[in-house]
């Protein structure tokens, strides 16, 4: 964990420890949700919303256009109906955020209905674009490079990618995938949300549009990032490439993990060059879910596959805002599982054409190559 980071969390720590003892002995207290932002502390809104006021007051800012206004005294309000999305965000629970918001008690259905609105206007193309884009020009691309070269001294990644496996409930017969079609490996069912980050754990693209069945690589095959990196590729950049693990089929422009290279050989320092800068992504995945709770494999979401990929897109949406604020990460609570997904090993690629080797496959070792005997010998 990086030195600012320890402090972020360390100074979390310190202000949560003095707010406690400043209200030792003081009985509870329900916000009322038209006046949290007033009535709640700073550090005690970031814990139950995860934002800080001002980035809410943006949320509602870009997000009002989308939702609908309330059209009688006792409708609910946007305000009351984002902050009642970012609640379940956090925590994953309905219980606490009506049991929190007993001045203005609302009903389960009520709450979902508040999820479902703002999910949807988080989901439209404008506000996804505003947050999460994979860069789309030289400039861009250079920043993301740069990036990575000062934290882990080699350059040409520009992203590090894996996917995660995002609890759903089965879904029903009737929907758009059967449901068997959503049990992962692991036998629960599952929507298969494929991510790329930068060196500082900032999402650059999303894909939650795939059961839980699906293989890491097949997703990524399907990408537009893929095609990207390819035509890059092809147009004569080569210096940019993606950190994947061995699920992955490397390629110039995708590079994995040598297999069982000798120890204390330049292959050996590669792989733990690969593995150190790839783990970027894994804490981009343990921050995500420790700071929106509902995407946790025990919380799941209680949704069809179409609105729990809103939801997923949505939080993504939301800790890009944090990561953009440089807000502390939340600790991980005692009664959280370990949520870890590990990547399916792939097999040898073959050209159908000539059963020897893949071209591309070829490309991509004399890559690595290229790199071990620049960086590590």
């Amino acid at each position: 964990m990086a030195l600012d980071e320890l402090f972020n969390l360390e100074l979390l720590g310190a202000l949560e420890e003095a707010e406690n003892r400043a209200i030792v002995n003081r009985p509870k207290q329900y916000y009322n949700a038209q006046n949290v932002m007033e009535e709640l502390s700073d550090l005690q809104f970031i814990k139950k919303f995860r934002l800080t006021k001002t980035l809410v007051q943006e949320l509602l800012n870009i997000l009002a256009p989308y939702m609908t206004e309330p059209t009688r005294s006792s409708s609910i309000t946007i305000k009351t109906k984002v902050l009642t999305a970012l609640r379940f965000f956090a925590s994953g629970s309905y219980q606490l955020d009506i049991g929190d918001n007993r001045s203005s008690a609302l009903s389960q259905p009520s709450v979902s209905r508040c999820i479902t609105e703002v999910s949807n206007a988080l989901n439209q193309p404008d506000i996804v674009k505003r947050y999460i884009g994979f860069p789309d020009n030289f400039q861009k691309l250079n920043e993301i490079r740069r990036g990575f070269l000062d934290k882990k001294g080699v350059p040409g990644v520009v992203g590090t990618i894996d996917c995660t496996h995002v609890a759903i409930f089965p879904p029903p017969s009737e929907g758009l995938y059967p449901e068997h079609i959503y049990v992962n490996r692991k036998g629960y069912h599952s929507i298969n949300v494929q991510l790329i980050c930068d060196s500082d754990a900032r999402i650059m693209n999303v894909n939650a549009k795939y059961p839980g069945s699906t293989n890491d690589s097949f997703i990524w095959r399907q990408s537009v990032i893929s095609t990207y990196m390819e035509n890059l590729h092809d147009n004569g950049h080569t210096s940019y490439f993606l950190l994947g693990d061995s699920g992955y089929p490397l390629r110039p422009w995708l590079l994995t993990p040598l297999s069982d290279p000798i120890p204390d050989t330049p292959e050996s320092l590669f792989n733990k060059w690969l593995t150190s800068t790839r783990s970027t992504i894994e804490r981009c995945n343990g921050i995500l879910k420790m700071r929106f709770r509902c995407l946790l494999k025990h919380r799941v979401l209680h949704y069809n596959p179409e609105r729990a990929s809103k939801i997923i897109v949505s939080c993504c949406i939301l800790h890009n805002m944090c990561i953009n604020a440089n807000l502390p990460v939340p600790q991980r609570e005692p009664d959280d599982p370990l949520d870890i997904d590990f990547g399916i090993y792939g097999v040898p690629e073959l050209n159908p054409m000539n059963p020897t080797i893949n071209p591309q496959l070829a490309a991509g070792r004399r890559v690595q190559q290229l790199l071990i005997r620049s960086y590590f010998t």
